[in-house]
């Protein structure tokens, strides 16, 4: 049964499309997940589900008055409360079902044959078996010890921490069971045991749930479809996790098939007028509209396409290796943050969420805001605008100035202040030089001063140092400077150790890919993008645009000339069967790329494609693909022969 429609939604904030007319529907049972990018829409989609938000156009279509819940970032409870009265609050109109249940069996006893009273007893017993409330006190209990609420139940609520209130709203919420239940990062504050006792939950009592989540294990276990949204459109993929990153493999398999067609007929093109070929016919005007789209899509389908194979391999790798406790754990988390110095934007409405598995580099040019953004991290420096949310954690900073180090102190002094001769690293005690040795440093240096050290035997001791901390997060200010290459190979190795998040700030390529899992690249005028390649295939990725774009330009420049001669037009000297090919192929191509084009969508549609079989589309894809490439090389070979006659 269908709860909700949205039909081609569209929302607008200032200049920014967020919704570009995404349609969905919600069905009774469905569990959808939806992903996507900091700032891409999600939480949109979530206020206008709710009917918190309204859409600048679309429809949002309710079914049956349905009951639509939703948790909230900040929940608010009444004051004066306890844990316990915040969450049967919650459940006012099950207990007044139970009591309004009760009464009517009372009178059924004494009067059985009345049809009103069978009606009601009969809606009242339907009400409680949806939202599963026979037993609720039993529930309440379960739900109290299974999110360590028990302990807390005589507390006010309002004197708990925030996590510990999302926890309450979060029980109050499944024990409710609405028809719809809204749940926006719903495993924030919640251990990994608490997590699988809600995975349970939903399972078990079928919830029907949208909802907004980092954690890609909660996604592949609860999802039964799962929805990507990306610059304001969504594409939708069967199941979970698992299931979006086969979908998105399909999809990028067709995307390399079609633009490396695109970029033979482009190449096929700049031949024919470097040759000399008069301008086109009237009648292939349709033709030269379809190549001049391809030259604009040949532009932008590199950069898309191997970022989606970068960020699905990368995916596919994380997901399979991530299991820590802390997966959950929120370092900072950017909205519409916006820095400038000097009169000049350095970042511009950044949104971003960093957690604790997060190896981050940002990279862009000298003076484009990179060190500005760790100043702000450290909060060294206040934003203009925006918010920045921090959680609680402990900072580990590294910077070219090694402000951590004095210079009066030996190497015994520096790492153990307290006396002694042994020193703390991630858990393991360990004698002084043992460590040291591991940063290249003989025994004879321990009694040594660090000013009498070298530039780069500093940096050796800061970094050893940096690691004895018990910290959460390492930030990094171009750590590799003045590093040789044996103590850069020492740092990876540590970093490569070490189980927290790391934010840098390097122009090491080397360096760069072998850390690194997502970078931050810094454009100029505030602009910042996100990316799951490596720095080098991103450099790559610039020369190869560079060159498509030097080939466009050969083909326009090319044109122009040509265009400038006038000549006759005679095709004479062609055969019926080239005449034939010149009049009928350029509507077969054009049939044929319709066909391509309907079956491509059905690949993105899950509906569409366990209907047909996505072993049969995709033969059929491969069979239309490879027939309209024949027709197109026949024409551009008859279409040349015609342009010589002229």
């Amino acid at each position: 049964m269908t709860l909700l429609n949205l039909v081609d939604i569209k929302k607008q904030y200032d200049i920014k499309n967020i919704l570009d007319g995404i349609s969905f529907s919600i069905n009774e049972g469905d569990r959808i997940s939806i992903i996507g990018k900091n700032g891409a829409g999600k939480s949109t989609i979530l206020k206008i589900v709710a009917g918190d938000e309204v859409a600048d156009s679309g429809e949002r279509i309710v079914f049956n008055g349905i009951e639509i819940k939703t948790l909230s970032q900040h929940p608010i409870f009444p004051a004066g409360i306890s844990v316990r009265e915040a969450i049967e609050i919650q459940l006012d109109k099950i207990y007044q079902a139970i009591k309004n249940y009760e009464d009517i069996s009372k009178k059924l006893e004494l009067d059985f044959n009345n049809n009103e009273l069978i009606l009601q007893h009969s809606e009242i017993s339907t009400f409680l078996d949806h939202h599963s409330a026979w037993n609720i006190d039993n529930k309440i209990e379960r739900i109290l010890n299974e999110f360590y609420l028990k302990e807390l139940e005589t507390r006010s609520v309002n004197s708990l921490s925030g996590g510990e209130m999302r926890r309450v709203a979060l029980a109050g919420l499944l024990l409710q069971k609405p028809d719809l239940l809204l749940l926006d990062e719903p495993t924030n504050h919640l251990d990994v045991y608490m997590v699988e006792f809600l995975e349970n939950l939903i399972l078990r009592e079928n919830y029907t749930i949208l909802f907004i989540s980092h954690d890609r294990y909660f996604i592949d276990r609860i999802s039964t479809r799962t929805i990507e949204i990306d610059n304001g459109k969504i594409i939708e993929f069967s199941g979970g996790y698992k299931g979006y990153l086969e979908g998105k493999n399909l999809l990028l398999n067709s995307m390399q098939k079609q633009h490396e067609d695109m970029l033979k007929i482009l190449k096929q093109e700049n031949e024919w007028f470097a040759r000399g070929v008069k301008a086109r016919l009237k009648r292939n005007e349709g033709r030269k509209t379809r190549l001049l789209e391809l030259r604009d899509k040949a532009k932008t389908n590199p950069s898309l396409m191997r970022k989606m194979r970068l960020e699905l391999e990368r995916e596919e790798k994380n997901f399979s290796r991530e299991q820590s406790v802390n997966r959950q754990k929120m370092l900072f988390e950017l909205q519409d943050l916006s820095k400038s110095l000097g009169g000049k934007k350095l970042i511009l409405k950044l949104n971003l969420r960093i957690v604790q598995k997060d190896r981050i580099a940002i990279v862009g040019r000298n003076g484009t805001g990179k060190s500005t953004l760790l100043k702000i991290f450290l909060s060294k420096l206040e934003i203009d605008s925006g918010k920045i949310k921090r959680g609680e954690f402990e900072i580990g900073y590294f910077d070219q100035h090694r402000e951590m180090l004095n210079d009066d102190k030996n190497l015994i002094e520096t790492f153990c202040p307290n006396g002694g001769d042994r020193v703390d690293v991630r858990g393991s005690n360990m004698h002084v030089f043992g460590y040291l040795k591991q940063f290249l440093f003989p025994k004879e240096f321990l009694d040594k001063k660090i000013g009498l050290l070298s530039g780069g035997e500093k940096n050796r001791v800061a970094l050893a140092l940096l690691f004895t901390k018990k910290i959460d997060c390492l930030i990094l200010d171009e750590p590799t400077n003045d590093l040789d290459i044996a103590t850069i190979n020492i740092l990876e190795e540590q970093l490569q150790n070490f189980h927290g998040a790391i934010i840098f700030v390097s122009h090491d390529r080397y360096f760069v890919d072998k850390i690194a899992h997502k970078l931050l690249i810094f454009r100029g005028n505030g602009i910042i993008e996100e990316s799951y390649q490596t720095y080098s295939e991103y450099l790559e990725l610039e020369k190869e645009l560079a060159q498509i774009d030097e080939l466009i330009s050969e083909i326009e420049h090319t044109k122009n000339i040509i265009q400038d001669k006038n000549s006759k037009n005679s095709n004479s000297r062609l055969s019926f069967k080239e005449k034939t090919i010149l009049e009928q192929y350029p509507k077969k191509i054009e049939s044929l790329e319709k066909e391509i084009k309907t079956i491509n969508k059905c690949l993105s549609d899950p509906k569409c494609y366990e209907l047909s079989g996505i072993s049969k589309l995709s033969e059929e894809l491969l069979k239309l693909q490879n027939n309209c490439d024949n027709l197109i090389e026949e024409l551009l070979t008859v279409e040349e022969k015609a342009e010589n006659f002229k």
